[in-house]
């Protein structure tokens, strides 16, 4: 190789790098607003056209909506959730002390198993000062992990502005950099680099249209047993579910928060139906609606959807929720395409070899 050659390599090389290190920090963040403009660029493109094909407007009306719909809603509940924390511990202690240690009266009166965990309660906290330690133990770990879950909301906050801003500038250029994105697939993939971009925006379109429906059914079908229940700040409740429902522990803390609050204010009935209500409705509504979504858009196994989850908090912050998944789901929608491809590709090789 040429010395010229080799000069040019690395200095392209060392360009990419340099490129590389200044965008680390927004990564996430410019992939989820990727993401977020790849799903929504239908309604996009039909405000583009009302709006008379002006795209600075249209970029700035569709950012100011995505603001109203993904950042206002999490203010408020990052506000709520650090002020509900302290309270809760504070209450949860003081009902703690006040205990006698033995159960609550309501609970032999739940149908079918009421007894037997009245019984089973009873058999636990038989000496009831050794209860009441314990009880004062357990609280710090929860206080912690309750201020952890807040504080990760409160990083989404900042994130989500990132990618609000970011969003703005790709729903602008979109068009631009959607024929930028096909030329580079062509010169690179031929063919096959056209199928997997094409591959690749369909997978994300249809992960995240699965998670976030079936966040939505899962927010209102919460928001219905908050306002049945008279449960104060509804409203907010129901957009903790929405975010926190790609989580498998998210909702519960949610709703059965509300349903401790019921308890305190004694409304026993009230407590037990929102233990219910969050059991077989909210729950079931993830159960059954998750599952139906993506296999029937990018087929993912719900394993993969937890894990992504997961794995993307992990990886990305708050964000993560979403891209994780989407990561997995794009991951292995690309190796079938590629496994269902290069026998086909195998196949004209052997025949012009022979």
């Amino acid at each position: 190789m040429a010395p010229r050659r080799t000069a040019q390599i690395a200095i392209i090389a060392l360009l990419l790098l340099g490129c590389a290190f200044v965008l680390a920090p927004f990564f996430a963040a410019i992939l989820f607003a990727g993401t977020v403009c790849i799903t929504t660029w239908p309604m996009y493109a039909a405000l583009h056209r009302r709006l008379g094909r002006r795209d600075g407007l249209a970029a700035i009306s569709m950012t100011v909506l995505l603001t109203a719909v993904l950042l206002l809603p999490m203010i408020g509940l990052t506000a709520s959730l650090t002020d509900a924390v302290a309270e809760g511990v504070d209450q949860a202690r003081e009902a703690i002390e006040q205990s006698d240690g033995k159960p609550p009266a309501w609970l032999k009166d739940i149908p079918v198993v009421g007894p037997d965990v009245d019984v089973y309660v009873r058999r636990l906290t038989r000496n009831h000062e050794e209860a009441r330690k314990l009880a004062l133990q357990a609280l710090e770990p929860a206080r912690k992990f309750a201020l952890g879950a807040a504080r990760v909301v409160g990083q989404g906050l900042l994130q989500i502005s990132l990618v609000l801003f970011i969003v703005f500038f790709l729903y602008r250029d979109g068009e631009r950099l959607a024929r930028m994105l096909d030329t580079g697939a062509l010169r690179l993939g031929g063919e096959l680099g056209e199928r997997l971009l094409e591959l690749a925006g369909n997978t994300v379109k249809a992960v995240m249209i699965g998670i976030v429906g079936t966040a939505a059914a899962q927010a209102l079908v919460a928001l219905a047993g908050f306002l049945v229940a008279g449960v104060p700040g509804a409203l907010l409740l129901a957009a903790g579910i929405f975010f926190l429902s790609m989580v498998p522990v998210g909702p519960p803390l949610i709703w059965g928060g509300a349903a401790f609050w019921l308890y305190q204010q004694d409304q026993s009935g009230w407590a037990i139906f929102m233990v219910l209500w969050g059991t077989l409705a909210v729950s079931s509504v993830d159960n059954f609606l998750k599952p139906m979504l993506i296999s029937r858009t990018a087929s993912l196994p719900i394993l993969l959807i937890a894990l992504g989850a997961f794995g993307g908090v992990l990886a990305f912050g708050f964000i993560g929720l979403f891209l994780g998944p989407t990561f997995l789901a794009l991951g292995q929608a690309l190796v079938r395409e590629w496994t269902a491809i290069e026998p086909q590709i195998a196949a004209p090789a052997a025949e012009d070899e022979a």
